[in-house]
This record gives C-alpha cells, sequence and structure tokens, in this order.
C-alpha cells in the first residue's frame, strides 16, 4: 500500500462512467457509515438526558464534537496534501469514526458518553479532507455539483435509515445501549466496502481530468469572504443533540418518533443535494443564498411549535444541510488548485467548526435561559451569511 500512496500519479483523461463508479462506491462507503453514525447521533442527546446531563451540557458536547471534529480536519488536510497518503488518512479516520459508535452500549455515565462522541468526530475529521480530494478529482469529469451532490444524496440514505434502525429497537422495547450495539454491523460493511474501493481504485489521482489546473499560491479574497459566510451559518445551525434534547423536555414530539424526525430530515437532505448540485453546475454560488434563506425558518418551527411544526421544522432542517454537504464543498473545489485542495478543506472545516461550536455551545446555554432568544440567534446568523456571499461573488467577479 506504502509504494502506491506515497507517488503522485500524473492526471489523466478518464471515461465518466469511470468516474462516476468512484463516487457511487465510495457513497456506498458513506451509506454504511451515516447509517451507523446517524442512527447513534439521532438519540445521543435523549441519552445524555437519560445519563443525567443538562442542556447546557448537551449544547457544549455537541458543539465540542464539532469543534474538533472540524479543527482536526487543518492538519488532516495538511497531511493529505503533503504526504499523498489518501488512502492511509481514510482508512485511519474510518476506523475511528464507525468503531467509537458501538462503545457508547458500555457507556454507563454521560461523561463517557461525551468522550465517545467525541471520538466519533474526530475519526470523521481525519479522513474527510483527503475523501473529499479524491471525490474531487472523480467529480472533475462530471460536474462537481453532481458529483459532491450524489455522494451526499447516498450518503443520506444510510443517515435515512440508521435512525428507523434505532427507532425499531425502540418499538420493540429495546434500549438505547441495545440500538448501539446493533450499529457495529454497518460499521463493519462500511469498512468492508471501504477496502474494496481501494483496491479497485488505488490511484485516487487517476481519476482526474488532465486538465484540471494543478498548482496555484495562496487563497481569494472571494474565498475569505465565503468562508465567512459559511461561519455564519454554522453559528446559527443547531445542531440535532440539542433539537432533540428539545423534543423530549418540551414533550413537543413522542419519544419513539424524535429518530423518525431524524430520518425525515435526512431523506430531505439527500433530495435537496441532488437538486443544488445539479443547480449549481448551472449558475454557482448564487443557489447557495436560496438554500439559506428557505433553511433559516427551521428554527421557529421546531423550538416553538408542536409535532406538525417540528415535521415541517425539520425537513427545512435537511435542506440546509443538504446545502452545506454537498454544494458548500462543491464550491471549494472550483475554487482552489488541487495542490492546495486538501489543506483548503482542511481550511473551511476548522473555521465551520469553531463557528458551530460557538454557536452550539451560546444556543445551549440561550435554551436553558430563553428559547425565543435562541431562535433569533439562529434565524439572524443564518440570514447575515446572504450579503457576505453576495460581496463574494462581486470581489470573485472582479
Amino acid at each position: 500500500m506504502k509504494n502506491q500512496l506515497d507517488a503522485m500519479p500524473q492526471s489523466c483523461d478518464i471515461s465518466a462512467s469511470a468516474a462516476t463508479k468512484f463516487v457511487v462506491l465510495i457513497g456506498v462507503v458513506s451509506l454504511f457509515s451515516d447509517l451507523t453514525y446517524e442512527g447513534a447521533r439521532s438519540v445521543t442527546g435523549p441519552f445524555l438526558a437519560v445519563l443525567g446531563a443538562s442542556g447546557t451540557v448537551v449544547g457544549i458536547v455537541a458543539g465540542l464534537g464539532e469543534l474538533v471534529g472540524y479543527a482536526l480536519r487543518l492538519v488532516s488536510g495538511y497531511f493529505a496534501d503533503k504526504t499523498q497518503k489518501y488512502w492511509s488518512i481514510v482508512f485511519l479516520g474510518y476506523g475511528l469514526n464507525l468503531l467509537a459508535v458501538p462503545l457508547l452500549a458500555l457507556a454507563g455515565h454521560w461523561e463517557i458518553a461525551a468522550v465517545l462522541m467525541v471520538a466519533e468526530r474526530m475519526g470523521k475529521a481525519i479522513r474527510t479532507p483527503a475523501r473529499d480530494v479524491m471525490l474531487s478529482c472523480a467529480s472533475d469529469s462530471i460536474g462537481r455539483g453532481w458529483g459532491f451532490g450524489l455522494h451526499e444524496a447516498m450518503d443520506q440514505i444510510g443517515a435515512i435509515c440508521g435512525p428507523l434502525v434505532v427507532a425499531a429497537v425502540f418499538y420493540s422495547r429495546g434500549t438505547y445501549e441495545a440500538g448501539f450495539a446493533l450499529l457495529l454491523i454497518p460499521a463493519l460493511m462500511a469498512l468492508t466496502v471501504l477496502f474494496t474501493a481501494y483496491k479497485l481504485y488505488p490511484r485516487p489521482h487517476d481519476l482526474e481530468s488532465a486538465t484540471i489546473k494543478l498548482e496555484g499560491k495562496g487563497y481569494a479574497s472571494s474565498f475569505w469572504l465565503y468562508l465567512a459566510a459559511i461561519a455564519c451559518v454554522a453559528a446559527g445551525y443547531a445542531d440535532f443533540p440539542l433539537v432533540a434534547y428539545h423534543f423530549k423536555k418540551a414533550a413537543s414530539v413522542p419519544e419513539h418518533w424524535i429518530p423518525i424526525l431524524y430520518a425525515v430530515a435526512m431523506g430531505t437532505d439527500a433530495v435537496a443535494a441532488l437538486v443544488f448540485g445539479r443547480i449549481f453546475d448551472r449558475i454557482g454560488i448564487p443557489v447557495l443564498i436560496a438554500a439559506f434563506v428557505v433553511s433559516s425558518l427551521f428554527a421557529p418551527l421546531v423550538f416553538l411549535g408542536g409535532f406538525q411544526a417540528a415535521l415541517i421544522g425539520m425537513a427545512l432542517w435537511g435542506v440546509g444541510m443538504g446545502a452545506q454537504e454537498s454544494i458548500v464543498r462543491a464550491a471549494i473545489a472550483e475554487m482552489i488548485p488541487r495542490n492546495r485542495l486538501g489543506f483548503a478543506f482542511g481550511l473551511f472545516n476548522t473555521v465551520y467548526g469553531v463557528a458551530w461550536f460557538a454557536g452550539s455551545a451560546l444556543m445551549g446555554i440561550l435554551y436553558d435561559f430563553s428559547v425565543g432568544a435562541l431562535v433569533i440567534f439562529s434565524v439572524a446568523a443564518q440570514l447575515a451569511a446572504v450579503p457576505v456571499i453576495l460581496w463574494s461573488l462581486k470581489g470573485s467577479r472582479r
């Protein structure tokens, strides 16, 4: 494996079908991976509540997990660019990401569960920049928006199934621990498919078009403005553990429906990723403005309404996540040359994670004092991204 990973192969033209096969194969890995950790994340908020954690603790733990998970991507992205050992980094990350989930079945205290939740995010951080660079290579020949959108859609099929599996465990009167233990099965399946993908495509750079811009120095001002806009969205986007905590605390949603609503959000995420991906390949970044405006409405619906409002709100929450997990990444792949792309993904995720942590911690604190203030902050922060994106577009034209 080492000799294959250390070398920098020359780019070559390949068929769109070969690139699509790689995207689909990595999509299958993500499908089983999301089934594993999104199944767990659909109930970690209530699980922490059962173990005795407060709303502030839930908000801080969720935000800390995202902070560590995203900040570590800066380091991971740097080493991906520096070493070109994409597969080695990906295997390490997926192993930690997936195996931390079934270990939650052994957590008897919220402190232990919190450590495992953060470890799961760390694993995702390690593997994401390297995986995204490989996806960028493949999606060059089929459209960045479509490539990342297709991957995200498959990713979300697993994210739909995971919460439903956990809901089925609850329906059969199982426990949180039983649900976490069951998720070991898709975790092992994901690692198996990942190894298959490596054997079929050991040199990911061979998926890249020969005409792609390989080198460049520095980042344009439009990229920094773009990061600022996404940071606004991240700060105002309530993490699902806090949303689920509210559902249980306010009794606005029956407990067995909480993972189902999360599955609804993941289904909307999948559809939105495909639709936004196609539109992005046609018109570019402006499609993000529409996505952020629509998704900003989720907060008042999930935190102030009853069951029906929560259902609509979670669908809108999924729309925003679909945009953030697909075309937000595709836009970066369009902005940055390949030799700096891994670090750019890492830098983006670090900024995103810091903003997500700060926003999650603040919203956790606001929740314990005023749900209305939480909603105002969430909506205002997300809408603040719109003028910054417009400014970014003007800078890009100049």
